[in-house]
């Protein structure tokens, strides 16, 4: 695939909209000048018509401008039209989208009856059973031409009916075919949408949206990235549907939403968006409203002016940025957290609670969690007590020069005039507003410099880039510290703005620490912060869940069976557990995770170690323990502390 570093987008160093055709869906305009559009899915069984309506209008009247219902045979997508009649004698218009997937005889159905249908490449034609296939360059010629005799049939159908399409590539369901000639890869899931789209092309039907959803943000981005690169070479825009698929509940369901959506939307790409969470369908609206709005009327932007820098990186393959360790900050360390205790009048230990520390009188000793801070930042205050060695105080400049000179425990923070006072290679936090124009060049002789980026701007996005390019090109290497100040009071909207700036830099490989300034309680800005590099995979701090967000194909309680199964596991840091409802994406997520608890029938479940089936229809009442006694039998098991 031919590709350069900034294609993807129409400017890297400036945020403007991506231009896609506009299609039309029902009465809705998609695409183009459109706004960004809010969508979600029902859970309710679509065979049962009342539960799907009332479903739908909770959805609608929450803002939602898409209702898509899943329709896995004939007889539920024939009852779309029954649904789609009883909402509109309510005064109810909203489009409906069909989900389909293994089945075309029901897209065909459903493509006669609703406005929209969405077909997965990866089983509408092929099949997924992690078999390993060698193919000649003539065989897979043949497979291509088997798919577009199954495909080509729905295209001249919807092309008939008006109706719309979405290519909906799911990484966790990418067919043995794809995988054995381009691997688990965003090149993958790229050429499994585009061989649909040259169909639709070849039929000169136009009327699609194309999504790559993946668990994992990093594959989701890049594999968006690749595709809008793909599709300009080849002379097509078609619009984005946006979405971290499986991305889980409460506050981490939102960050890692966030962050994959959010970096996306950073560069302008996506014209409509879904937020996946394992919670009543109407609760993602507010949420997706929250992550479009932010990318609204952008004001107080910073003109960057064009020098002929371009990235040095590649934003399809992460790749770490090269710098070097001071302290352990840096080099091979995974990002550092800096929490902030400067507002404090007097300081004290229970003070450290919020952010991961624990003293206990008792034992006259500290306890320290997994998603403890390494730094906190005092302004100009000492403390007078026993500090973790595990972490280290961050003072300002003056405070440091009266009184800790000589102590190694404090590290000055300094800015550039203050620089000049302590001597080379004096360890020093450099903190400055104004990295879109800050000149870089003294830096060179201070290696032992850590450098605290910020800015009062909105396109942080943008000028970190331009910062980071200025670095690589003058082989400056000193660790940074992502730091973003958010004061927004409403919580939600606090965690999905810091985690779409931060979570695209580190997406990129950009960033050696995170340091999130909010009037926020101590412990919400700490859990965030964590649950973005959690979300970025750059430092696991907890047990990651892979769970769907529930719909009509949905054999057990998601919400209910999520909860038990976080109650039992959540200590096991850095276990990922895939939770689905059914088997569409769940043997595919699987290979993501480390284990798989899947609804494979009524009261029965399946798990997954990995990608290999290792338990068959354990009844759903033993499930839980059975998932607990394979992560033991398999050594990942530790006790839960008291």
């Amino acid at each position: 695939m031919n590709m350069n570093n900034s294609n993807y987008c129409i400017d890297i160093f400036k945020r403007k909209r991506y231009p896609t055709r506009e299609i039309t869906i029902g009465n809705l305009k998609l695409g183009g000048t459109n706004p960004i559009r809010l969508q979600s899915m029902t859970t309710a069984d679509t065979m049962d018509t009342e539960k799907s309506v009332e479903e739908s209008i909770k959805m609608i009247d929450a803002g939602c401008e898409l209702v898509r219902l899943t329709a896995p045979s004939k007889k539920e997508a024939e009852n779309l039209g029954a649904i789609r009649k009883v909402l509109e004698d309510q005064g109810y218009n909203t489009p409906l989208v069909a989900d389909i997937h293994f089945t075309p005889n029901a897209a065909e159905v459903a493509a006669r009856l609703v406005q929209k249908v969405r077909v997965n490449p990866g089983n509408y034609a092929d099949k997924k059973k992690f078999d390993e296939i060698e193919y000649t360059n003539e065989s897979y010629l043949e497979e291509l031409e088997r798919i577009e005799k199954k495909f080509t049939p729905l295209v001249l159908l919807c092309k008939k009916e008006g109706t719309a399409m979405r290519i909906g590539t799911n990484h966790g369901s990418l067919s043995d075919r794809i995988l054995s000639r381009f691997g688990d890869t965003p090149e993958g899931m790229v050429e499994s949408a585009m061989e649909f789209i040259r169909i639709c092309s070849k039929n000169d039907f136009h009327e699609l949206v194309i999504s790559m959803k993946a668990s994992n943000t990093l594959v989701m981005v890049q594999a968006y990235r690749l595709l809008v690169s793909v599709m300009r070479n080849a002379n097509m825009n078609y619009p984005l549907h946006l979405g971290v698929t499986e991305a889980g509940d409460g506050e981490d369901g939102r960050i890692k939403s966030a962050v994959g959506i959010g970096a996306l939307l950073e560069d302008g790409l996506g014209d409509t968006i879904r937020v996946s969470l394992t919670e009543d369908p109407e609760h993602e609206i507010p949420v997706a409203r929250k992550l479009a709005k932010k990318f609204d009327n952008i004001q107080n932007e910073y003109v960057i002016q064009e020098d002929g820098i371009n990235i040095n990186y590649s934003p399809y393959n992460y790749e770490r940025q090269k710098t070097n360790t001071v302290l352990n900050i840096g080099g091979s360390n995974a990002p550092v957290v800096i929490s902030d205790l400067s507002r404090k009048e007097k300081i004290k230990p229970s003070n450290f609670y919020g952010f991961g520390y624990n003293y206990s009188v008792d034992l006259d000793k500290w306890n320290i969690n997994e998603q403890a801070a390494d730094y906190v930042y005092l302004g100009s205050q000492s403390i007078d007590f026993e500090i973790p060695g595990t972490l280290r105080l961050v003072i300002d400049f003056n405070y440091w020069n009266e009184h800790h000179q000589n102590d190694n425990q404090y590290i000055p923070l300094v800015n550039k005039k203050e620089l000049q006072l302590i001597s080379n290679p004096e360890l020093a936090f450099f903190y400055s507003h104004n990295a879109e124009d800050l000149d870089i060049d003294f830096i060179t002789n201070h290696h032992n410099l850590i450098l605290l980026l910020t800015t009062e701007y909105s396109n942080r996005t943008q000028l970190f880039r331009k910062f980071r390019s200025k670095l690589a090109n003058k082989n400056i290497y000193n660790p940074v510290v992502l730091t973003y100040e958010e004061n927004n009071s409403d919580e939600e909207t606090f965690q999905i703005n810091t985690s779409s700036y931060a979570g695209t830099m580190l997406i990129d490989g950009f960033g050696d620490g995170l340091w999130i300034k909010s009037t926020q309680p101590l412990q919400i800005i700490n859990s965030t912060t964590f649950g973005i590099l959690q979300a970025t995979r750059t430092r696991i701090s907890k047990t990651e869940y892979i769970s769907c967000p529930s719909c009509g194909r949905t054999l057990f309680d998601l919400q209910e069976t999520t909860t038990r199964i976080r109650e039992k596991t959540a200590h096991l840091k850095g276990l990922k557990i895939g939770i689905m409802g059914c088997i569409v994406n769940g043997p595919g997520e699987m290979a993501d995770a480390d284990y798989g608890y899947v609804g494979t029938g009524p009261g029965k479940i399946t798990m997954y170690k990995e990608k290999t089936v290792v338990r068959k229809n354990v009844d759903e009442e033993n499930a839980v323990q059975e998932l607990i006694n394979l992560i033991k039998e398999h050594g990942d098991w530790i006790e839960p502390q008291p």
